[in-house]
Formats: C-alpha cells, structure tokens, sequence
C-alpha cells in the first residue's frame, strides 16, 4: 500500500530531524557529487523539473513546476510531488507533498552544514542576531530551524518594499534603507532566500566570522552574494560540480577572480572533517538544491509517520 504524507504529515518530521537526515546521510557515505543532475524542461507556461536520486536503499523522484504567471492567479508559483520507493522491488511506498518537503529540507541543509559553526557562535554570544532577506516560506524556515538548533536573540527581515514585520522576525525594513548596513554588520546569521538577479548583501558589511546562508539563486547568471564577500569567505556547496554548474553566486564570482574551484569546500567534507572552516572568516554556504536531500528527508518523514515512538528518533 501506498502511503499518503500531505503537509503536516511532512512537517511533523520538523527542522531537527530534517538537519539530522542530512547530516547522518554525509557522515555515513552518501556522495552529491554522484548525482544525476535535475532536468529542467521548458513548457508552455513555466518549467518542468524531474530531481532522481537513488541511495541507502531508496529511490525517489520530485517532480516540480514553476508556473511564473501564477501569483496574477493568486496561485502558488511553485507545485511539487514527491515519489518514493524501495529500491529492491522498485515498488512505490509514499507519496509525499513536494512544496512541504523543499520547505522543509532546504533550511535542513543549510543548517546542517554549519551547524558546528552556529553552536559556536552562540555559545559566545547567548543569541545569534539574524538578518533574514526574503520573508517568503524559506527566509521562515531558515529562521525555525537555527532556532531548533540554537537560541536566536534578534530576526531583522529585509525585502523590497518593507512590510508588517512577520510573527517569526522582530522588525521588518527595506532593502533599500540606511538601516539595514547596521543589522548586517552586527549580524550573526546572514539568509539570502530572495528572487534577485543581483546582490542584496553588500560583502564588505560582512563581519569575520558570520554566517551566510543564500539560497535564492540556481541559474549561472543569477546571483544574491557579491564576489567581495565570495572572495574573502569559505565557501560551502553541496557538491562542486553542481555549483559550477548552476551556482551563479559561485559561477560570477570564478569570472570575476574573487573565487577559485579549489577553494570551494564540500558539506560532505566539513561535515566529516576532512575539511575545517577558519573561524575568523564568513562561513558562505551556497545552496542550489540538489535530488539526494530530497531523498533523505523524504524517507526520515516517511518513517516518521509510519514508525513507533521508540523508532521516531532524529533519523
């Protein structure tokens, strides 16, 4: 039988138990850089995009849309399914809501890769100062899930034109205003999750030791982070070839000289410790999305449903 997960059946799993599939699924082997690259497909109206992976056991696949003239509608730009099966008999065993399982997983992996950096910087400070850009789903969820991790003292959310500040954040600014060059220089915790096409955060701002966490950009010539922060910080990717590939964030600052390929570092790697991330310089973790982490939170909220009390550990 086929198990149906809907949203709050995903998010049960919650942040911790997110991080913990991510982290544990490094740690134990899993290797990004195998991956079968998602399948971008034009139609019509948008895009298709097929995101495959095998591991441990299992194999999924998301199918995703991206609708651009949907919020004319007042309908969601993104929609997504999520199918998971055993991979021994290839039969399929859950259907999962594929916008709740991104929700979720993105921050998850994030977070999962600097997660010794933040227990750090709390352990100094008490409350980690967050800056948060974008206050769509993943400047939340990148918020809920420091917060499951660490104490958070101050959230200040930024976007284009300002706003009634959300319930997750303490103010609400613009973009454009003075006042935000104060939060980003005294911020612990940096979130890009925007639809810009070009630097929100001036680099320089930065300070030694910070966090960066961006997440809105997946295209080559799209980026949220400018080269003066890329050239000056550890940059952390999910796997190297895929950020070359469609990291715009990493891939303009290669062109511009600020970066190298070899400079970038694996959150397999740090996560092993084959890798050390010095603390006197921003932490950059630049995310694009990849197949396997929808994976590995796919199959822990699966057996989190389905699990006893004793079984629903932070898989």
């Amino acid at each position: 039988m086929t198990t149906m997960l809907d949203e709050k059946d995903v998010f049960a799993l919650g942040p911790a138990g997110a991080v913990a599939a991510v982290r544990e699924a490094l740690a134990g082997g899993l290797d990004p850089e195998g991956g079968v690259p998602r399948a971008i497909i034009p139609l019509a109206h948008g895009q298709g995009l097929l995101m495959p992976s095998e591991s441990g056991g299992w194999f999924g696949v998301k199918i995703a849309t991206v609708a651009p003239g949907n919020a004319a509608r007042g309908l969601r730009r993104i929609n997504a399914t999520y199918l998971l099966h055993d991979s021994e008999t290839l039969t399929p065993v859950a259907i999962l809501d594929g916008v709740a399982l991104t929700t979720l997983r993105t921050p998850a992996v994030s977070v999962a890769a600097c997660l010794d950096r933040l227990r750090a910087l709390a352990d100094d400070c008490g409350g980690l100062r967050l800056v948060v850009f974008g206050a769509g789903p993943q400047g939340e969820g990148h918020v809920a899930t420091v917060r499951a991790h660490v104490p958070v003292a101050d959230v200040t959310v930024v976007t284009r034109r300002g706003g009634p500040v959300p319930g997750w954040a303490d103010r609400h600014t613009t973009a454009d205003g003075a006042e935000t060059a104060g939060p980003v220089s005294r911020a612990d915790v940096v979130v890009t999750a925007t639809s810009a096409r070009e630097p929100v955060v001036d680099g320089r701002l930065v300070r030694d030791g910070a966090v960066v966490l961006a997440v809105g950009s997946h295209e080559p010539d799209v980026r949220e982070l400018d080269g003066a922060l890329m050239g000056r910080a550890t940059v952390v990717v999910e796997s190297r070839e895929t950020a070359l590939r469609e990291a715009g964030d990493v891939v303009m600052a290669m062109r511009e000289g600020s970066l190298t390929p070899d400079s970038l570092v694996t959150m397999a790697d740090l996560i092993s410790s084959r890798a050390v991330a010095p603390a006197g310089r921003p932490l950059v973790v630049k995310t694009c999305g990849m197949a396997w982490q929808d994976l590995v939170v796919a199959v822990a909220a699966y057996r989190w449903k389905g699990g006893t009390p004793e079984e629903r550990t932070c898989t």
